[in-house]
C-alpha cells in the first residue's frame, strides 16, 4: 500500500504501474497522473470518477477490460494475470466453491457474452457467488451492443475503486465509498429479506428507458453498490426494476406481478434509497434512509 502523500509525489513511471494495478486504461491512469496532487483522499475518488465517466471513451472502456480474467473460466482463474493476480483471485473467491455445473454454465455464458458484445463480461465480483453472476450474466445478454457498454464501464469502475482502496492507505477510512443509490428488498409474506434478486436501474436516453446498472440483492435482500464510489446521478426521472418472476420461482412460490418497476425522481446529491416490500399478490415501496 502507498498513503496519498506518496500517490502525490512518486515519479510517473512509478505510480503508472501501481495506478495500473487498479484499472489498465492507459487514458484514465495518464489523466489520474495529470491531475495531483490530490488534497484529500475524497477528491481522489471524485476525480477517478469524473475521469472515467467524463474523459474516457468506449475505447478506453474496453481497454480497461482487458485488465480482467474471464469470471468464470478455471482456467484463466489459474493463471490470472500478473499484475492482478492476488487481487482478481479475492474478489473472485466465491466461484471456487460452486458446483462444476453452474462453473461451466458460468464459462458459456462469458462464452456468449464476448461474442455478443466483443469483450469480456465485467462485474463487480466481490461478495457474489458463482450462482449470482450466473443470474447477472444471463440478465445482461439480453441487453442489446450499444446498451451494455454503459452497464460493463460502471461495474468496472466500481472494480477500480475497490482496488483503489487496497492500494492507498487509510482511503476507506478518510473518504465516502457510498453509492447515491441503494435499495433493499423484503419479502413481507415469509418476513424475510428477498435474497438472489435481480434489480436493474434504468435511466432515459434518447427518450428511452435504458439500462445503467444490474445488481442483485445479498442475503441480507440489500445491494449497496448500484452506483460506484464517487458518481452522482444527474437530475432526473429513473426506474429500479424488480425481477420478482424468477424470485418467485426460485423460492417455489406463485407470484402474481412477473416484475416491480418503480419510477424516482432524483432532485440533488442526497443519498436516495429505494425499498421495496413484497408478497405474491402486491408491492409497496418508500423513499428510505
Amino acid at each position: 500500500m502507498i498513503t496519498l502523500n506518496q500517490l502525490n509525489s512518486l515519479s510517473e513511471k512509478d505510480i503508472f504501474s501501481k495506478l495500473e494495478q487498479c484499472c489498465v486504461s492507459k487514458t484514465w491512469v495518464n489523466s489520474l497522473i495529470a491531475s495531483r496532487p490530490f488534497s484529500s483522499e475524497n477528491e481522489l475518488i471524485k476525480k477517478a470518477a469524473s475521469i472515467w465517466y467524463n474523459d474516457c471513451s468506449v475505447e478506453d472502456f474496453k481497454d480497461a477490460f482487458t485488465g480482467h480474467p474471464k469470471i468464470g473460466n478455471v482456467d484463466s482463474l489459474k493463471e490470472k494475470f500478473a499484475h492482478t493476480a492476488e487481487w482478481a483471485g479475492n474478489e473472485q473467491s466465491k466461484v471456487a466453491g460452486a458446483d462444476m455445473e453452474t462453473i461451466e454454465a458460468l464459462a458459456k455464458a462469458n462464452e456468449l457474452y464476448e461474442d455478443k458484445f466483443g469483450y469480456i463480461f465485467i462485474v463487480s465480483a466481490s461478495g457474489k457467488s458463482a450462482e449470482e453472476m450466473l443470474a447477472i450474466v444471463n440478465s445482461r445478454l439480453n441487453h442489446n451492443t450499444d446498451d451494455e457498454i454503459y452497464v460493463a464501464m460502471n461495474e468496472q469502475h466500481k472494480i477500480t475503486v475497490i482496488r483503489l482502496v487496497k492500494l492507498i492507505e487509510g482511503l476507506s477510512a478518510n473518504a465516502d465509498l457510498s453509492s447515491h443509490l441503494t435499495t433493499h428488498a423484503l419479502d413481507t409474506s415469509i418476513g424475510s429479506p428477498a435474497k438472489h434478486m435481480l434489480i436493474t436501474l434504468k435511466g432515459m436516453r434518447d427518450n428511452q428507458w435504458k439500462p445503467m446498472s444490474v445488481g442483485i440483492t445479498n442475503t441480507d435482500g440489500r445491494i449497496s453498490d448500484v452506483l460506484p464510489p464517487g458518481i452522482l446521478l444527474d437530475p432526473g426521472v429513473y426506474s429500479m426494476t424488480f425481477d420478482t418472476a424468477n424470485y418467485y420461482k426460485n423460492n417455489n412460490q406463485k407470484g402474481f406481478y412477473p416484475e416491480a418497476s418503480i419510477q424516482f425522481k432524483v432532485t440533488d446529491g442526497s443519498h436516495y434509497h429505494i425499498p421495496l416490500l413484497i408478497n405474491p399478490f402486491g408491492y409497496s415501496t418508500y423513499r428510505g434512509s
